[in-house]
């Protein structure tokens, strides 16, 4: 399913059948479901600058078995990301649903969802992280359990985002984690040395 309206959060999910935003949402439950909002760079795969290819698409070895414990656990996953290199002319919208679909394969649909912002970091939208208009819209759409919900990425924009939406957050030090674990910024309540190690964290706790 596709969402291509670019004045907001778009949405795609791992089917591969076109419908609008609203009704790839109305086939979700009403009921209230714990959700982990997932950052795809330096979290999900390999940090590299405007991935544009899917030759350069590099999964972290963990990533399958993380999120196949968040799903055996409940949770709903949907990506949520910044993607500025499609608003400056990078690469194309469609580049970059060619990389998710790739992922989705390798994944085996692990993932239920992408959310993306396009916008340039200036152009004022709600949707760029740390604004919460990603989260807001699964909210929104999709009947999150924000008490049972995180969020969980690489950089402090992420952190951020997750305590603007007021829900729980997990830093992995893979990617950019490192130096964002070693900032003064608002602090995540789960550090985890990668995505597999945070989601055992959260897990327990």
């Amino acid at each position: 399913m596709y969402g291509t309206d670019l004045c907001g959060p778009s949405f795609w999910d791992s089917s591969q059948v076109p419908v609008t935003e609203k009704e790839a949402m109305n086939q979700f439950s009403d009921v209230l479901q714990k959700t982990a909002f997932i950052d795809r760079d330096g979290t999900l795969i390999e940090e590299v600058n405007f991935l544009s290819k899917v030759e350069d698409l590099r999964i972290f070895p963990h990533t399958n078995e993380a999120l196949a414990l968040l799903r055996e656990s409940g949770y709903r996953i949907f990506v949520v990301t910044n993607q500025s290199g499609i608003g400056r002319g990078i690469y194309t919208e469609d580049d970059m649903h060619r990389i998710h679909r790739v992922m989705a394969e390798t994944l085996q649909g692990l993932i239920d969802g992408y959310f993306f912002c396009p916008h340039l970091p200036d152009a004022g939208c709600l949707c760029r992280k740390p604004r919460t208009g990603m989260l807001e819209s699964a909210a929104g759409g999709f009947a999150v359990d924000r008490e049972r919900s995180w969020m969980i990425g690489d950089k402090q924009l992420d952190i951020d985002t997750g305590i603007n939406a007021g829900i729980r957050t997990a830093l992995v030090k893979t990617g950019y984690g490192t130096k964002t674990a070693m900032g003064q910024g608002r602090q995540a309540d789960v550090v985890g040395e990668d995505l597999l190690d945070a989601v055992r964290q959260i897990l327990g706790s």
